[in-house]
């Protein structure tokens, strides 16, 4: 398990290049760090924490909005250029009713309003996910949020949303099937062009919290060779400092892509 007081300073820069001192919380030693290109981040544990807490299950999930957040910066600064989040999956929509409207509300909210402050600090926002059973208002708040904010260059922000790793490779299947594409030309290579959203690469390191160690639907295709970091804290608890573990966790790994 990674050290907490692990600190290294960082700003945004591709793998393998030294971090700056200027930036952020990364004040501290000069390090030369790897940083990961595309992280995913599992948010489990948010009802637990509730629950921990004597709360109501949506001061959960809003505790662990507002975690997401101070992740997202630090992850950026820290040179990430992809941070991928399940916020719902598909199997979600069997919570009981009221939580689903909880989530939903935080959903909106994140499209209608928090957009606007992550534009201004440069992030560009996709969202993989199926559209079905998405209340219409939902859907087309997904539309104008990926708009509005393509020009953003900080990080690409990859929102999990009604979504499911094995869906989003059925998706890809029938839209093949759908070009009549002729499957003895089909390989990796050419059925990546067909997940959601393709520019999104393979995650370099998935992340989980609470304790549990499942990828649950999460990134199927994208995981293939993907490091992982399960942590037994629940995800409202998570700080930029977390991040910091993470990534000297990250540089102590040797990747082989089966080699």
């Amino acid at each position: 398990m990674y050290h907490q007081s692990f600190c290294v300073t960082g700003s945004r820069q591709s793998s393998g290049q030294k971090i700056s001192k200027t930036s952020g919380y990364w004040k501290s030693i000069y390090v030369e760090i790897k940083a990961p290109r595309h992280i995913g981040y599992i948010l489990d544990g948010n009802r637990r924490w509730a629950k921990k807490h004597g709360l109501p299950t949506y001061e959960g999930y809003l505790a662990g909005y507002n975690a997401l957040k101070d992740v997202i910066h630090a992850t950026a600064d820290a040179g990430v250029e992809y941070i991928s989040f399940y916020t719902f999956s598909t199997e979600n929509w069997n919570r009981a009713e009221e939580e689903v409207r909880g989530l939903m509300r935080l959903i909106r909210r994140l499209f209608k309003s928090d957009i606007k402050e992550l534009m201004r600090k440069g992030y560009k926002l996709v969202v993989l996910g199926g559209r079905e059973n998405l209340p219409e208002d939902v859907s087309k708040m997904i539309d104008d949020a990926e708009e509005v904010s393509r020009d953003g260059t900080r990080a690409t922000l990859a929102m999990c949303f009604n979504y499911g790793g094995q869906q989003e490779i059925v998706r890809a299947a029938q839209r093949i099937a759908a070009e009549g594409i002729d499957p003895s030309t089909i390989d990796e290579k050419a059925f990546a062009n067909y997940i959601d959203h393709p520019d999104v690469p393979p995650c370099d390191l998935i992340v989980r919290t609470s304790g549990e160690q499942r990828l649950s639907n999460f990134m199927l295709w994208r995981s293939a060779y993907s490091e992982f970091i399960f942590l037994d804290k629940l995800w409202p608890d998570m700080r930029k400092e977390d991040v910091t573990g993470i990534i000297e966790e990250y540089n102590q790994r040797q990747r082989r892509y089966g080699k």
